[in-house]
């Protein structure tokens, strides 16, 4: 009974104890001098268009990926709402001020890197 009440109570303290587990690094994930759509220390701010859904079907759900979070057509992004949707463009506005992400920005900039290190 006494041993069985010591594990108990052992078992508790270390309950208590905040787990200390670190953060893994993703495996799939480039290395940051390859990231060439966002440059070591750039602090354009600017918000990167990562991906364009749009179903197939008359009236289908539209939605985009921008900096890692998802939005669909008539949503708002940061205090801009989603205008219109492309399979390569999204159109973002706020106010007056009108903002059009492209799909292709960082492609450019591979074959642009590509080309100069032939």
């Amino acid at each position: 009974m006494k041993k069985l009440t010591l594990t108990i109570v052992s078992g508790l303290l270390y309950a208590g104890l905040p787990a200390a587990a670190q953060t893994l690094a993703d495996p799939t994930r480039p290395p940051a001098a390859f990231d060439v759509s966002r440059p070591e220390g750039a602090a354009d701010g600017l918000p990167r268009l990562q991906s364009v859904l749009i179903a197939p079907r008359s009236g289908g759900r539209h939605v985009a990926v921008i900096d890692g979070e998802t939005v669909r057509l008539g949503d708002s992004f940061r205090g801009a709402r989603v205008a219109r949707m492309t399979q390569n463009e999204v159109e973002l506005v706020r106010g007056r001020e009108r903002q059009v992400l492209r799909l292709d920005a960082a492609a450019d900039a591979v074959a642009g890197m590509t080309r100069a290190a032939q």
